[in-house]
């Protein structure tokens, strides 16, 4: 496969200053109207589906996409395997507002269009860029516009579900909306975490889980572990964490 991935990336690199040509197009056309930038996001979504299905050795697939809303506060939470579940994340073809790390950002291309489509920059570690991202997110849920963060923070070393932090789900306490499970099999083998190399053959899975509600649960804690049991409970057994989970029981409403 080693051959194959220099074609295949030579092949990405060279389409992209085409496919940004396309995104702006739209983004030019459909901006003074569309304010949550929602045309922009499908053309990247479109975008995003067109490696995937350009590469003969690979396949996606989406469960439950009607569960995402078109419009309307959702915090969307995903496990994170690989590079490529972004290519196949965007296969939801569902409008949200991606959260992305500041350095992918100044990347030619792929960065510029992250800026079109008013996604949300954050530089891991840095207090004041995560107020800034918290900030962000508050305005694109206000706005019905959903936001799209892996809880893990950072791919997964060997293919297993990590921690979850507990921003994605205070913002949903906020905000008073659902967090979307989303889950995503099937893409760590075909490119882990360290290095390019195309090692095997993708089939991968991308399912939409049924909404968890914040009023269910007493604190972010309790909804953030309850987020991430659903998402274990679905993962093919390989990609489960070790060790038992915490799964808190829902909230019983007290008796009026």
């Amino acid at each position: 496969m080693r051959a194959f991935s220099v074609v295949y990336w030579v092949f990405f690199v060279a389409t992209l200053p085409i496919l940004f040509l396309g995104a702006t197009l739209v983004f030019l056309l459909t901006a003074p109207f569309d304010r949550r930038r929602v045309a922009v996001h499908l053309y990247s979504c479109a975008w995003a589906t067109f490696y995937v299905v350009a590469n003969p050795f690979w396949r996606s697939s989406v469960e439950g996409r009607e569960k995402l809303p078109w419009k309307g506060a959702a915090v969307l939470a995903a496990n994170h395997l690989s590079l490529l579940d972004i290519l196949v994340v965007y296969g939801l073809f569902r409008p949200f507002k991606w959260v992305s790390k500041a350095e992918v950002f100044r990347v030619p291309f792929v960065g510029w269009n992250l800026w079109l489509n008013d996604y949300v920059r954050l530089k891991r570690g840095d207090r004041e860029s995560i107020r800034e991202m918290m900030d962000r997110c508050r305005t694109h849920l206000a706005r019905g516009s959903p936001v799209m963060l892996f809880p893990e923070g950072t791919r997964s070393r060997d293919g297993r579900l990590g921690p979850f932090k507990d921003g994605a789900f205070r913002l949903a306490i906020e905000a008073g909306c659902p967090v979307i499970p989303i889950v995503v099999s099937g893409t760590g083998d075909a490119l882990p975490k360290n290095g390019l190399v195309l090692r095997q053959r993708m089939r991968a899975r991308v399912q939409v889980l049924d909404p968890i509600h914040p009023a269910d649960f007493p604190t972010a804690d309790a909804l953030r572990d309850a987020t991430r049991a659903a998402i274990a409970a679905a993962l093919p057994e390989a990609n489960r964490p070790s060790g038992p989970l915490r799964v808190p029981p829902p909230q019983v409403p007290e008796a009026r």
